[in-house]
């Protein structure tokens, strides 16, 4: 085979065979294609995108070129939910709480963030001493014991995904809906789970920013878990607007510790009990969301979820006592309110303008080499469909020095956008797609 032949066959539209897509693969890690004639395959493939046998061959390549990762001595049923990304996502925080509390178990390959604010690991990081497993068998450990196993991101897991980013990144191919999935799905399949929940953000502050793409990207993913006869939901949700109020680590942890005690804001409590029906369902513990989310309201109400939460942290070297206590996280030195410069409803926030406020601040790293301050952040004090006037406050930064704090504020003013009309505010679960549930 020769390279050339394939990527012209892919710029004119035509079905690669599975044999000429692990060829040009496997010999692209070995070194032996060069990356200027992988970059021209890869925006042939932006341009005409894959089929279905294209995309699971891809998909496998992809999973196959590292370690598999499985957990035959977890003794749980391990679901394991990725989201997309967006601001204010402390997800999966108050999932380990709430997962721990159905003795559903969760075992997953974090990452750190870049832009926004922290990945899931900045913020667990926020609290002090919290010390993730390093081996398999201290993550097999971790699930058997608190029902959550979360380490970070392994070298030896899909690296021909990493290879492959790094060089979508700089040849703009990024926003290609089969490599996107490929890329999602290679990871979460290379890495055991009985079921797969996938949160797909859609809007301003998320990478799809319309539900037509979010659709299309949900459908791929989904695709490819059919392919390799996985359960798989998708869960389209809202990020019009900065998911609940708080932007930031520490201050995300103390929004989801809040949300297990009953007291979370309505949208990310209602994505926390859709999540956490929608993997009821997959265990088959329901057979209904309505049912689910009931069961969920039912723990919170109890106190366990959140008791959940205290043993989970005890258990990965933190102090548990910070659920009551949120003196025992990073504290910002200043805080500084942002006042409204419009009078009118909230129309619309721009979540991408609101994570990038958090971002200057110190909450999220601008480049890979930055460090995280976990103390930083905002509380936004109005959401869409909010009445404000003329110097009401919107939100409150939480800073420790004055360099960018005048940037911040600037760009959270202009996230703002009103209107004399009342805008409703928009569900958070916009869509539920499935396979094999």
């Amino acid at each position: 085979m020769r390279a050339v032949d394939i990527i012209e066959k892919k710029r004119d539209n035509k079905t690669l065979s599975t044999e000429e897509i692990s060829w040009f693969l496997d010999e692209y890690l070995k070194g032996d294609i060069p990356d200027y004639q992988m970059s021209s395959f890869l925006m042939s493939v932006y341009f005409n995108g894959m089929t279905k046998e294209e995309l699971k061959e891809f998909t496998k390549k992809m999973i196959y070129s590292g370690d598999i990762i499985d957990f035959p001595e977890a003794h749980k049923f391990l679901i394991d939910k990725h989201s997309t990304g967006g601001v204010g996502d402390k997800t999966t925080i108050a999932l380990a709480g709430l997962f721990s509390a159905f003795d559903i178990g969760t075992a997953k390959l974090s990452g750190r963030g870049l832009g926004h604010t922290g990945g899931t690991i900045d913020k667990f990081e926020a609290i002090k001493g919290f010390d993730f497993p390093k081996t398999k068998d201290e993550m097999i450990k971790a699930i058997n014991a608190t029902s959550t196993g979360i380490m970070g991101a392994s070298e030896k897991v899909v690296p021909l995904d990493k290879k492959l980013y790094a060089l979508r990144d700089v040849t703009g191919t990024v926003m290609s809906i089969p490599l996107i999935a490929s890329s999602i799905m290679s990871k979460k399949l290379a890495v055991y789970a009985d079921g797969i929940i996938l949160d797909v953000k859609v809007g301003s502050g998320a990478f799809m920013k319309n539900l037509d793409l979010a659709r299309e990207l949900a459908k791929s993913m989904l695709q490819i878990g059919e392919s390799f006869d996985r359960k798989v939901v998708a869960v389209l949700t809202d990020m019009d607007e900065p998911l609940g109020y708080a932007v930031g680590n520490s201050l995300e942890v103390i929004e989801a510790v809040e949300t297990l005690k009953g007291n979370g804001p309505k949208d990310f409590t209602e994505l926390c009990k859709t999540l956490v029906a929608v993997a009821l369902q997959i265990k088959g513990d329901v057979k209904t969301l309505e049912e689910g989310k009931a069961k969920v309201e039912e723990i919170i109400k109890s106190g366990v979820a959140v008791q959940k939460l205290k043993e989970f942290i005890d258990y990965y070297g933190g102090n548990g006592e910070l659920v009551n206590d949120y003196t025992l996280l990073p504290q910002a030195q200043n805080v500084r309110v942002v006042l409204a410069k419009a009078t009118g409803y909230v129309a619309r926030i721009e979540a991408e303008e609101v994570g990038k406020a958090a971002m200057v601040l110190g909450a999220g790293r601008e480049t890979k080499e930055d460090n995280i301050n976990h103390a930083v952040g905002i509380v936004l004090s109005k959401k869409i469909g909010d009445y404000v006037e003329i110097g009401d406050v919107i939100a409150t930064i939480h800073y420790d020095d004055d360099k960018n704090l005048e940037n911040s504020i600037n760009m959270l003013q202009e996230a703002y956008k009103y209107s004399e009309t009342k805008t409703e505010m928009t569900e958070v679960i916009k869509e539920i797609h499935s396979v094999n549930i």
